[in-house]
């Protein structure tokens, strides 16, 4: 699958890989990006060939240094707008995809980098990289997940600090809050990401899968709910 403008898709060894390819203006994330990712992940939710996908940035200095504010602050018509809430609704998607996700990330993860990289379920960082959600400097709230995904990760002291003043954390912060897996040197980010992909892939597809449900449906639930839903998953592999 190729010819996205916004972005590179590459499979192999059952590795989906996702890079941002807008280096000359730090990644950030357009409209067309938006939908170049929704039709790859689209394909990639049905594709049984690829079984962990890892999201990367392309270039030196950034994953993803936020959106591009001079296309999603232009108000479009009111019926365009819902047909985009509906038909493009990226971060359901993302969240709802059976495979697992690691973003790889470095330089400058800001906004929309941020929320994409949380949308993932495991991340590993560079020791160049450095987050942040600027949006409340804009006038702005973080639109795209950030109130919601931060919080859930770093809790909401240190989500609501980062969201109300602008303050950036480096990679070794993030691996203290738990926003970051690992942090590596930028030499081996995506060696360090697609070996954790190995050890993911060389595990039955069909438990890693009923693994991932698991846990994230669990996390919204209280505990006795959570182990009713460990015990019907699991009987799914048993019978």
């Amino acid at each position: 699958m190729n010819g996205f403008e916004t972005l590179i898709f590459e499979k192999r060894d059952h590795i989906g890989h996702v890079t941002l390819n807008r280096p000359e203006v730090l990644n950030i994330h357009n409209v067309q990006m938006r939908d170049d990712m929704f039709e790859v992940l689209s394909a990639v939710r049905d594709d049984s060939e690829v079984r962990v996908v890892i999201f990367k940035g392309a270039g030196e200095k950034a994953f993803c240094a936020g959106a591009d504010l001079s296309e999603f602050l232009t108000a479009p018509p009111p019926t365009a707008a819902r047909e985009v809430r509906f038909d493009r609704d990226l971060w359901g998607l993302f969240i709802s995809l059976p495979q697992p996700l690691i973003a790889a990330v470095h330089g400058y993860v800001l906004g929309s980098g941020i929320e994409i990289a949380l949308c993932c379920d495991i991340r590993i960082a560079s020791e160049d990289a450095k987050f942040g959600l600027p949006e409340m400097g804009l006038g702005m709230i973080p639109a795209a997940g950030g109130t919601q995904t931060v919080p859930r990760v770093v809790g909401p002291g240190t989500a609501l600090e980062m969201i109300l003043t602008n303050r950036w954390i480096d990679a070794s912060e993030a691996l203290k809050t738990g926003m970051v897996n690992q942090v590596v040197p930028k030499d081996r980010l995506l060696l360090a990401a697609e070996e954790l992909a190995l050890k993911i892939v060389a595990q039955d597809t069909k438990a890693v899968e009923l693994a991932k449900q698991a846990v994230i449906r669990g996390m919204e639930l209280s505990l006795s709910d959570g182990l009713n839903l460990e015990k019907r998953l699991a009987y799914r592999l048993w019978f």
